[in-house]
């Protein structure tokens, strides 16, 4: 019998050679080496050493098509274990790929290698990876740029060039080390020294000016902007001096164009957005920047991050003369509402070719609340989290602990005991009034809980924001899934009077989305993809307090409906 990795690429080459017929599409495999090794930066004045890919930061591109595989050898030369996902990629029949370390394996130990190996299907646009291991992903994070087939066009006019933007998070200190204390104080973490886009800081911070992103357009264009939120902990409005953004993409998905001066992005979601240039040149500089969007109680990084929007000016004009520079305005750090508005102009294309499919019958319903929450203090030890405890955070109170073995292994050879239980409660075991005053008790339960899904459910998913210990936006990503946000809204989720008001004509497809700070946002997907499938706050600090679960979507029927066996170098743990 052959191999599972020869079978996937007869498959492939079948799907590939089939799809050739209608629109001489073609597909191939896309080979890339990720070396993780040290690497010494400067920023802010500090050197210190980082964990990198290939000795680069921010990280190299992928770039593939619609329908290729992707084959990506990572080999860790440090010392730090380490794993990746490919952030917003379905991985259908291929969740051995996916990434989060001790959920679909165990990590990448060091002087070790494991290859990654999946198909893109059905998707095209901005996507990004990221390491998915404790902290690392504050360096380890690169574009992940998916064009659409050979001979298909974008549904708007082809943009003169692309740009990938990234925005990261710079700590001077280790942010493992940052993370680490926190974990063991009970402490909110030391917040970041500074916002970056492709990987610099920007004029706006001290020692700093040098390292700037500079924009360089000609008067007249149309740039596509890859906009990607590489940060750790922060949603992020943008914005670039004195020029309006038109959206045309979201987490990959074609969504109706519409105009905006600043846009909000959370941790890992992607956005692409055409700049219009000027058609004259306009002899003056325009800052672009970024800073957060805050409403919780702890602290943040509340400064801005700046790059240069620099139009190249004609040969012997205007090259002595002095040259104006513009800044943006971006809203005030707590516009919740400006951001209520701003999620709600999202609308899937929606048309023949890219249809929005949302299920329009529900056969699984559950409300998850997500928010803050606290673990008693250990014995004979003091904590500096609320009241003498700990910081913690949860979906329905249960702050999600992971194993030491990889979940999807334990699922696959039927080894679930002493790992994980599929009791992970569909309702909140003990309502309370949610947004408004929070109870007393703030204590959460702990343990590896996963909700249990029939292949092909379809799936109505409430997430209720809570206010325990300070309402706040949390950006919840599912892994392995898109999803239709169907509705939302401030205070508490009405089961009666609430969904009359959904949307199940174009609402926007997704993978990660922000619920709103005091308030729901109703989800709905098809479970059709077979394996564990992690759903995580993306603010890595409330990942690492807890608030994370897993859905066990089982197998369906037929033989394409199945979780193909692991590859033979799945890490051990």
């Amino acid at each position: 019998m052959g191999s599972p990795v020869a079978a996937a690429a007869a498959f492939l080459f079948l799907f590939c050679a089939l799809s050739l017929l209608p629109n001489f599409a073609f597909c191939m495999t896309r080979h890339y080496k990720f070396n993780i090794v040290s690497l010494n930066v400067t920023r802010l004045c500090h050197t210190k050493s980082i964990i990198s890919v290939n000795g680069r930061f921010p990280g190299p591109r992928l770039i593939a098509r619609e329908g290729d595989r992707v084959v990506v050898k990572v080999v860790n030369h440090v010392a730090n274990n380490v794993s990746f996902h490919w952030h917003g990629v379905r991985q259908l029949r291929s969740g051995w790929f996916d990434g989060p370390a001790y959920i679909t394996q165990c990590p990448i130990q060091t002087g070790q290698t494991y290859t990654y190996n999946f198909t893109i299907t059905g998707q095209r646009g901005t996507l990004l990876w990221h390491a998915h291991i404790s902290w690392l992903r504050a360096t380890l994070y690169g574009p992940l740029i998916i064009l659409p087939k050979r001979n298909e066009s974008y549904p708007f006019k082809k943009p003169y060039k692309e740009v990938p933007i990234l925005f990261g998070e710079w700590w001077n200190a280790d942010p493992e080390a940052v993370i680490a204390q926190a974990l063991q104080t009970g402490a909110g973490p030391n917040v970041s020294d500074a916002y970056t886009i492709n990987g610099l800081p920007g004029p706006l911070y001290n020692c700093s000016s040098k390292d700037t992103f500079k924009l360089n357009v000609k008067p007249g264009k149309t740039y596509m902007l890859r906009l990607i939120n590489a940060a750790m902990n922060d949603e992020l409005f943008f914005s670039i001096a004195n020029h309006t953004l038109t959206i045309v993409e979201a987490d990959a998905v074609y969504i109706k164009p519409f105009k905006t001066d600043v846009v909000l992005i959370t941790p890992g979601q992607t956005t692409n957005v055409l700049l219009q240039t000027k058609p004259y040149y306009p002899n003056a500089y325009f800052l672009m920047t970024a800073r957060p969007y805050f409403t919780g109680l702890g602290t943040f990084d509340n400064s801005t991050v700046a790059g240069i929007l620099k139009y190249e000016h004609p040969p012997n004009q205007y090259s002595n003369t002095k040259k104006k520079l513009f800044k943006p305005t971006l809203p005030p750090v707590n516009a919740t509402a400006f951001v209520a508005n701003f999620t709600k102009k999202f609308r899937s294309l929606g048309n023949a070719k890219f249809p929005a499919k949302v299920p329009q019958k529900v056969d699984k319903r559950f409300l998850f609340t997500v928010g803050l929450g606290s673990n008693p203090c250990p014995n004979n030890t003091t904590c500096q989290g609320p009241n003498g405890s700990k910081f913690s955070a949860a979906v329905n109170n249960i702050s999600f602990a992971l194993p030491t073995t990889a979940l999807l292994q334990s699922y696959f050879f039927g080894k679930a005991s002493g790992v994980y239980t599929t009791d992970f409660p569909t309702n909140p075991l003990n309502p309370f009034n949610y947004t408004g005053t929070p109870p007393n008790n703030t204590m959460v339960s702990n343990g590896t809980r996963a909700v249990m899904l029939p292949f092909n459910a379809s799936v109505e998913l409430v997430l209720q924001g809570t206010s325990i210990l300070g309402a706040e936006s949390h950006p919840l990503h599912l892994h392995g899934y898109n999803f239709f946000i169907v509705g939302q809204g401030f205070g508490n989720y009405d089961s009666t009077n609430d969904p009359a008001n959904f949307n199940l004509v174009d609402p926007v497809e997704r993978n990660t989305a922000g619920v709103p700070s005091g308030g729901w946002l109703a989800l709905r997907f098809l479970a059709d993809n077979p394996g564990v499938w992690f759903m995580h706050c993306h603010f890595d600090v409330h990942t690492s307090w807890g608030l994370r679960m897993a859905w066990i979507v089982l197998d369906g029927s037929q033989p394409n409906q199945k979780l193909p066996p692991p590859p033979s170098d799945l890490p051990q743990c």
